[in-house]
């Protein structure tokens, strides 16, 4: 087990020295295919904004060069492999940057977000980049501003698509963010995209679509990790990447449902890594410090903070067209069970029993009805048969049981459980609305498990 260096290099003759302690292990990032093109997908970022006359800043580029060495450390180290509790890494990466100054003063906001975010110990150094990429924005003077009016998270997600719409039908015109990631979520977000394209044939809204990936074996004799607890830092500042070519106070917005975002852990043995951070209000907050800091004038919010899925669903500013498209939506966390299970050909697979998936489920019986749920789930029926507890198909419904009796006879619990996840002191005028969203949520949930049977089998 060691300690870990992520150096980034702008091309084969960026030698510039970078000290390591005797127990890391160093990892070369190269950012440079070629000559001059900036790779793992950044480059075609550059050319797809380009294409539609958004110049992003230095400052934004340097974001999302940032964010390929946490998506590169994230999905690239092992934390069975490298970690003494088979969780925590310790990870430091150099990257170079337009203005090592500028990023130095916000390196202690990005390192506290990232160590909330993934559970790991970060450590963040800067330098400059080499002299011949010190600018590599091609910046472009136009009289005519850009005909986007906000950025809009589009992960191929119901409560993004619901997102979406909801932009599309007041008259905004998004320009919606895609990282391109496992299959079933890219396929997920090209038929949603075409879906909308199709039925807003006058709005100009178009998608930023980034690819970034890393080759196995790129920290070499180490295995790969594939919890990726930090892929919404490079959602988000992909994002942001794009917004500062926007022009002055844009908005990035991130939907997701409240539930979700506060990700209460459900019973005890769910605390610290068992409990997702990447919408959360904490998590959210440092981002818009961390903006500030590098003097980015933009903002990130959730706009459905308050908001039960079911809710989100109801409120739906278009639902007859949400009602037509949501199947093939992406919510299950495990996708691929449905393929197993010889369901290909009905949409997007879900497994119908992950924690996602009965949110889902929950959300749809609350807003249309129970039996009006479009998506096909590889166990549809879970009063069927009993559950099975110690396979994934019993777990997070025992789980959600627990936390749904706990709250049954302590109420008043709701607004010290919220706080589990993580701090919300910047929360504190939205507190009560933060543990109400928390019971409303968990109350959708209790009506769609009401009579299934779980136990160990």
């Amino acid at each position: 087990m060691m300690r870990h260096l992520i150096a980034g290099r702008f091309g084969s003759d960026d030698q510039i020295h970078i000290p390591s302690a005797t127990d890391e292990q160093v990892t070369r990032l190269e950012l440079v295919a070629g000559e001059k093109s900036l790779d793992h997908g950044i480059d075609g970022a550059l050319t797809s904004l380009k294409n539609l006359k958004i110049f992003p800043t230095e400052i934004g580029l340097d974001l999302l060069i940032v964010a390929a060495h946490v998506h590169a450390a994230d999905t690239r180290i092992s934390r069975v492999e490298q970690s003494q509790d088979s969780w925590t890494r310790e990870i430091r990466i150099v990257v170079p940057v337009s203005d090592p100054t500028r990023w130095k003063s916000a390196a202690g906001t990005l390192i506290c977000m990232l160590d909330f975010l993934t559970g790991d110990r970060w450590s963040i150094g800067f330098r400059s980049r080499p002299k011949r990429f010190g600018s590599i924005i091609k910046s472009q003077t136009t009289l005519l501003p850009s005909t986007f009016d906000g950025l809009s998270l589009f992960s191929g997600g119901l409560d993004s698509l619901i997102g979406a719409i909801d932009l599309l039908e007041n008259g905004h015109i998004p320009l919606l963010i895609s990282h391109a990631g496992d299959s079933a979520s890219s396929d997920a977000q090209n038929k949603l995209f075409a879906k909308i394209k199709n039925h807003y044939p006058s709005s100009s809204f178009d998608r930023l679509r980034l690819p970034m990936g890393f080759a196995e074996g790129l920290v070499e004799g180490v295995g790969s990790e594939n919890t990726t607890r930090g892929r919404s830092f490079l959602f988000f500042a992909l994002g942001v990447f794009a917004g500062t070519g926007l022009g002055s106070q844009f908005m990035l917005r991130v939907p997701e449902n409240g539930l979700i975002a506060l990700n209460v852990p459900l019973d005890p043995l769910r605390l610290g890594s068992n409990s997702t951070r990447t919408t959360h209000p904490f998590y959210m907050a440092r981002w818009n410090d961390l903006l500030a800091e590098l003097g980015i004038d933009g903002k990130v919010e959730n706009p459905f903070w308050d908001k039960t899925k079911g809710e989100m669903v109801a409120s739906c500013a278009n639902e007859a067209l949400l009602r037509s498209i949501a199947n093939d939506s992406l919510s299950c966390s495990s996708p691929a069970s449905g393929r197993w299970q010889g369901l290909q050909g009905h949409g997007i697979e879900h497994c119908g029993h992950c924690l996602p998936c009965l949110i889902r489920r929950a959300s749809l019986d609350a807003a249309w009805g129970s039996g009006s749920d479009p998506t096909v789930y590889t166990v549809s029926d879970l009063r069927s048969h009993p559950l099975d507890t110690k396979g994934s198909t019993g777990k997070q419904v025992r789980s959600f049981q627990f936390a749904i009796e706990r709250l049954r006879k302590r109420p008043d619990l709701a607004r010290l459980l919220i706080h589990k996840p993580g701090s919300l002191a910047d929360e504190i005028d939205r507190h009560d609305q933060l543990a109400d969203v928390y019971r409303r949520g968990l109350n959708e949930v209790a009506q769609l498990i009401d009579g299934v049977t779980t136990k160990p089998i």
